[in-house]
C-alpha cells in the first residue's frame, strides 16, 4: 500500500478517463487524498470520496483562487476565480466523515495579479490562512499547507501564530525548500510532503535548488516524510511530459528509498504510518 497524500483526481484533467486512472490506482493498492482548491473542487473531492473506499478528501481555498489571476501550469491553464472564503460552506463540508484535512491553504508569491500589490495579496492570504487554521482546529483536522516562493513570509507567520498560542498540525505539501527552512517546519511539528520533483536531476544551469532539496531528503527524520504526486502536475522523472497520476507515488518512494539506502518496503510502510498518524481519519 502507498498513500498519495496530495492529488487532484477530481480535476478536469481526469474527466475523460478517471475510471481508468482509478482502476490503475486500485491495482497498485493506492489510497488517495483528493485535495480541493475552492468550493467546486472541494465538493467534487468529497463526492469522489463517497463513491470510492480508497479516496479521502481535503477541503479549502487555495491562495491563488483568492484573487483573479491567469495561471499557466504544467497540464493546466486557467483564470482563477477570485473566490471569497466562505467559512460556513467549508464548515459544513468538514463534517463529512471522509474529510480528513483542511486546505490546501497558505501563501503564494508566484501568482500575483498585475493590478494588485504583493502586500495587498499577502494580507488577504494571511487572513484566509488564519481562518483555515480556525476551521481545522474546530474539527480537530490537520492542515495541508501550500507555500510557493514564500518560505520567509510563512516562517514569520508561523512565529506570529505560535506567539499567539495558536496550535497547528499539518503538512507542508510539495516541499522544495532548503534544509534550514525544513528544520523550522519540522520544529513546528509539521510533516513535509515530497512529490515527483525529488526525482528530477539538478539543472545544469542552476543545480542549487535540487541539491538543496536532496540535502533535505538526506537529513529529514524518516518519521516526518509524506509522499504525494500533486497529480495531474509534476510527473516523476520516469514519466516527464505526461500527466501525473496518483499511482506514480511509487516513483517517489523508490527514489527516496534509494537515496536513503533503505528498502522500498520499509519506506513505504513508514510513509503509510506517518500519513495515518497525521490524517487520523484514514482507515
Amino acid at each position: 500500500m502507498i498513500i498519495d497524500t496530495h492529488c487532484h483526481i477530481q480535476f478536469k484533467a481526469f474527466d475523460e478517463d478517471r475510471n481508468e486512472v482509478l482502476k490503475r490506482c486500485q491495482e497498485k493498492n493506492i489510497i488517495m487524498n483528493a485535495v480541493g482548491t475552492q468550493q467546486t473542487t472541494s465538493q467534487l473531492a468529497v463526492a469522489l470520496a463517497e463513491q470510492h473506499e480508497n479516496i479521502y478528501a481535503t477541503i479549502g481555498l487555495h491562495p491563488i483562487q483568492e484573487h483573479k489571476v491567469q495561471v499557466e501550469e504544467e497540464q493546466d491553464n486557467f483564470m482563477s476565480r477570485g473566490e471569497v472564503f466562505d467559512i460556513d460552506y467549508y464548515d459544513k463540508l468538514a463534517r463529512h466523515p471522509k474529510v480528513i484535512a483542511i486546505g490546501e491553504t497558505g501563501l503564494d508569491k508566484y501568482h500575483i495579479p498585475k493590478d494588485k500589490t504583493q502586500e495587498d495579496i499577502f494580507a488577504v492570504q494571511k487572513d484566509i490562512f488564519l481562518q483555515h487554521i480556525k476551521l481545522a482546529n474546530k474539527h480537530d483536522l490537520p492542515l495541508v499547507i501550500h507555500i510557493r516562493e514564500a518560505h520567509e513570509e510563512m516562517i514569520a507567520l508561523l512565529s506570529e501564530i505560535k506567539q499567539k498560542g495558536i496550535t497547528i498540525k499539518g503538512v507542508v505539501h510539495c516541499f522544495t525548500g532548503n534544509w534550514t527552512q525544513a528544520q523550522i517546519y519540522l520544529d513546528a511539528g509539521l510533516y513535509l510532503g515530497f512529490t515527483g520533483v525529488v526525482t528530477f536531476p539538478p539543472k545544469k544551469t542552476d543545480p542549487k535548488p535540487q541539491e538543496e532539496l536532496q540535502e533535505v531528503i538526506k537529513n529529514i527524520p524518516l518519521d516526518r516524510i509524506l509522499v504525494e504526486t500533486d497529480a495531474p502536475y509534476l510527473a516523476p522523472q520516469a514519466h516527464r511530459g505526461k500527466r501525473s497520476e496518483p499511482w506514480m507515488t511509487e516513483e517517489v518512494v523508490k527514489w527516496i528509498s534509494e537515496y536513503r539506502n533503505i528498502s522500498q518496503e520499509s519506506l513505504m510502510k513508514q510513509t503509510v504510518d506517518n500519513t495515518k498518524a497525521l490524517f487520523t481519519k484514514i482507515k
